[in-house]
């Protein structure tokens, strides 16, 4: 009966636990975001997949939610050391917040989407394991944003990062002016920012934007690679570091 599946209801994944109250009213609808566990040799690494190919991997409040459901059900996961994100669209990794959806919100529901992509980039930068960043494509705005708050970064050839708010006459607002001079320096962050310039992935890792430049399509097996390389080292000292 109902009351004997609650038991197991609430002992499992703690995905579900965060994940169910949005599931009630989602589930017709694909999933914006998703959070899968690897199993086997790869026991220990999550992989956090961007799937909104309509619109680019532009961050709406559904996918935000989705995604701030996954870091969550990080956090507790005893067993878990590498959480890789990565993009299930072609050619982006993510093309930052939904200006579309943003321009038909009220004044009070934009600064509370704001207000909850930065406390999900910083819960993606405060989780105790390690974090990678997978880009494939283009990362501009949040989305590069969204790198930033990742402990490393892994870009293929073709991606393209950048922070062009200014030229939108908005500033990069979940945290990019903070965590891009504290990565690259702040002379050079506010040169991107106040130009508004994408650069490649070969310019990004001669600044120390990104840690390695991997051939096209070649990004998530070497963000694998860099995951498998972690997951034997000491789990309280990686968390420690």
């Amino acid at each position: 009966g109902h009351t004997n599946a609650l038991p197991r209801i609430l002992s499992s994944d703690m995905l579900l636990r965060f994940a169910s109250r949005r599931l009630l009213s989602t589930h017709v609808a694909p999933h914006e975001a998703t959070l899968a566990f690897l199993e086997g040799t790869d026991t220990g690494i999550a992989v956090l997949t961007m799937q909104r190919a309509a619109a680019r991997n532009a961050i709406s409040r559904r996918m935000l939610n989705e995604m701030s459901d996954a870091i969550d059900a990080c956090r507790f996961q005893r067993t878990l050391r590498v959480l890789i994100v990565r993009s299930a669209v072609e050619g982006v990794f993510c093309a930052g917040a939904d200006l579309k959806e943003r321009a038909a919100m009220t004044q009070e529901e934009t600064a509370a989407f704001v207000y909850q992509l930065r406390n999900t980039f910083s819960a993606l930068e405060t989780l105790p394991v390690a974090t990678i960043a997978c880009i494939e494509g283009t990362a501009v705005g949040g989305g590069l944003e969204l790198a930033l708050a990742c402990d490393m970064r892994v870009a293929a050839s073709s991606a393209l990062l950048g922070l062009p708010e200014t030229s939108l006459a908005i500033i990069p607002g979940a945290g990019g002016t903070q965590r891009l001079p504290r990565l690259i320096g702040a002379s050079r962050a506010k040169e991107l920012i106040f130009t508004a310039r994408r650069i490649d992935a070969n310019v990004a890792a001669g600044i120390g934007l990104v840690n390695r430049v991997v051939e096209r399509g070649e990004a998530y097996a070497s963000s694998l690679e860099l995951a498998r390389e972690i997951l034997p080292q000491g789990p309280i000292a990686v968390r420690a570091a």
